[in-house]
């Protein structure tokens, strides 16, 4: 069974049964999230979603649970970062990453079930004061074995600080929050990432320059501020004037505080290294003599991608599967891509499950389109419809599910055309009817039970 469960449920099921609609959680004291999840204080919240505490009403597990309004997600243009976050955060199994256990929706919220530090902020502990040397070398080694980790999965975090570092029950840090993390997709074809981003304070000289950065490089910078910060008790880099602290940022413009050995500022000098060419990297952070001092490499499984990621090793027909955690976008509940789109246009992304040979569905759709003046365009194991007025641009994909079974998507737009006929929803469709095993995906994951 893979990790992460993806479950999509219609709002009512959100609530407690003498409650009905979809409330605002923060107006309730209690709530039970899809009869799992009993949710309890808020913890945190920002801009775009709230944190809570919440327990597994079934094992008593502590869960934290991110919760995000697709109605905020629409009108800040944030389908992809959400989309993207939750690829990143389950393909990351590493001991110091919060780690990702399922995702839950229902029409007007996306529920993110993550594991709970009960520590808190690494952010709470620095206001209290500054750390030894000692301990800040212990918490430094930490980020960078789960840095170092999610460089070598292809991820960029880009917003690392403090409020980003939690701590578990046994003050063990924690890598959280990758809203605004990139991927090896993200590298633009000058081998740079080219999006501004990240919280002033922390953030690379590269970065403002906006001629693209190495996220690697970019992370490490960021890092390098963390270790300043933990033992120096303040910021290396910080000004009212937000200009002016930018001006520092891109000189490298900073002073250690008395207490520094020297080890220690050789060490932030080459992490704070303005030049990105020049700036020490990961592997050279792990064979640093100061570094290095008291450090044990991190044992973990990694637990791998098993069942997740899309296998595609050519075109035999038993090559190309989809699996559970693709599902998550294979109902409408779900379907994050549909806030893009059209309603007046829209096919809405529609799927379905059959049992019939994915060459022999491309070919009934061919034979059906032909009827209807349709250009259909094929490869592998999808097709591109095409009407000749411009009324109908369909594209349909065929993944294998398992060895008896694929599921057909249905993604694009068509216009009415004659007297209100539509040709895919009216002509071509409703041929397609034979081939459908059972029910819908989508359907399924609307009343609950997910995909058969």
């Amino acid at each position: 069974m893979p990790d992460i469960q993806i479950m999509v449920q219609d709002s009512a099921s959100e609530t407690p049964s003498s409650s009905t609609g979809d409330p605002d959680l923060s107006s309730l004291e209690v709530i039970t999230l899809f009869g799992k999840y009993e949710l309890g204080k808020l913890l945190g919240y920002g801009a775009f979603a709230k944190v809570y505490h919440a327990r597994n009403v079934l094992t008593g597990q502590s869960v934290a649970i991110k919760v995000v309004s697709k109605r905020k997600i629409v009108k800040g243009g944030l389908a992809e970062n959400i989309k993207r976050e939750i690829s990143i955060m389950r393909r990351l199994h590493h001991p110091h990453t919060v780690k990702l256990f399922e995702v839950l929706a229902n029409k007007s919220k996306i529920f993110f079930v993550m594991e709970l530090a009960k520590g808190g902020e690494l952010f709470a502990k620095i206001t209290n004061g500054r750390f030894s040397e000692d301990l800040s070398r212990r918490y430094f080694q930490q980020l960078i074995s789960a840095v170092g980790y999610c460089h070598s999965q292809g991820v960029f975090h880009r917003d690392i600080k403090p409020e980003n570092l939690l701590l578990d029950e046994n003050w063990n840090l924690k890598v959280s929050d990758f809203g605004l993390s990139a991927v090896n997709d993200q590298v633009q074809p000058d081998g740079m990432l080219h999006t501004l981003c990240g919280t002033p304070a922390y953030v690379a000289p590269e970065i403002l320059s906006k001629k693209g950065y190495d996220g690697t490089k970019a992370d490490v910078w960021s890092c390098g501020v963390i270790l300043y910060l933990l033992n120096a008790g303040y910021l290396p880099f910080n000004d009212p004037n937000l200009m002016v602290m930018y001006r520092k940022i891109n000189k490298g413009d900073f002073r250690f505080p008395k207490w520094t050995s020297p080890d220690l500022r050789r060490f932030i000098s080459r992490l704070l290294d303005a030049n990105p060419e020049t700036r020490i990297t990961v592997d050279e952070i792990i064979r640093d003599p100061w570094f290095k001092k008291g450090y044990k490499e991190v044992e973990f499984h990694d637990e791998k991608d098993d069942g997740f990621a899309l296998k595609d090793h050519g075109d035999d027909e038993n090559s190309k599967y989809v699996n559970a955690f693709d599902l998550i976008s294979f109902s409408t509940g779900f379907d994050l891509s549909g806030f893009f789109n059209d309603p007046e246009t829209s096919l809405g992304g529609e799927r379905f499950m059959s049992e019939e040979r994915p060459e022999r569905i491309i070919q009934r759709i061919g034979e059906m389109s032909e009827t209807e003046n349709v250009v259909v365009r094929r490869k592998d194991w999808g097709a591109k419809l095409e009407g000749q007025n411009g009324d109908l641009v369909v594209t349909i994909q065929i993944y294998r599910l398992t060895d008896s079974l694929v599921v057909v998507e249905i993604q694009g737009r068509e216009r009415a055309v004659g007297s209100g006929q539509q040709i895919w929803k009216d002509k071509l469709r409703p041929q397609l009817a034979d081939l459908i095993y059972q029910r819908s995906v989508s359907e399924a994951g609307r009343d609950g039970q997910g995909p058969a």
